[in-house]
């Protein structure tokens, strides 16, 4: 039954998770083709289109309406405000390896965009960064099944087990993003807040 369901909508389930920023559901897919459910090489290139197209979209966004989209959100703006510093002291690494930090992953190709990066140079890199993200990441989840073999013994036994606290380790991993975000985002409305008001008084003063 699961390896039924995966067949039919596994694959796109990843192409969607890793378009819209999707480390853990890239982690779960290579468990699974470690115990046969996917393969491991569909696995790869599915995560590379996808985190490709998802890039790509955003780094459009960015060109066409950048400082819209960073300022829909104090926290965005502030992280955006950070991402175009980094890029403009070392632009191809950050273009190549953005996806390895944690957190940045929507906002940086938005600042990317922004900032003026080349579309052409971006097409490029952006699809080496990609492909090793995917193979990277994709390859790591792959051999830590094997190492549970090594550990356990027959890993079926214990499969959904380690399915169900992968489950739970991303839903706790993005709930603490969410809660970071949160926390984020009062925080600056709370300096904008005070920067206006200290502003307002400045003017006020003779």
């Amino acid at each position: 039954m699961l390896q039924q369901f995966l067949q039919d909508f596994g694959y796109f389930a990843l192409f969607l998770g890793t378009f819209f920023e999707g480390e853990t559901i890239l982690v779960l897919a290579g468990f699974l083709a470690f115990r046969g459910y996917m393969d491991i090489n569909l696995v790869v290139v599915t995560a590379f289109f996808g985190s490709y197209a998802g890039d790509q979209l955003w780094y459009f966004m960015g060109r066409r309406h950048g400082r819209a989209l960073l300022a829909r959100k104090p926290r965005w703006q502030l992280l955006g405000d950070r991402a175009l510093e980094h890029i403009r002291r070392h632009p191809d690494i950050w273009v190549l390896g953005f996806r390895f930090v944690y957190g940045l992953r929507t906002v940086m190709p938005v600042a990317i965009g922004l900032s003026g990066y080349p579309p052409r140079r971006y097409l490029l890199l952006n699809g080496i960064g990609a492909a090793v993200w995917a193979l990277a990441l994709g390859a790591a989840a792959y051999h830590f099944g094997a190492i549970l073999e090594g550990l356990l013994g027959n890993v079926k036994k214990y499969e959904l087990w380690v399915l169900g606290a992968l489950l739970v380790l991303g839903a706790l991993l993005w709930l603490r993003r969410r809660f970071r975000a949160a926390r984020a985002d009062r925080k600056a409305v709370a300096q904008a807040t005070d920067e206006q008001s200290s502003s307002s008084q400045d003017s006020d003063r003779p």
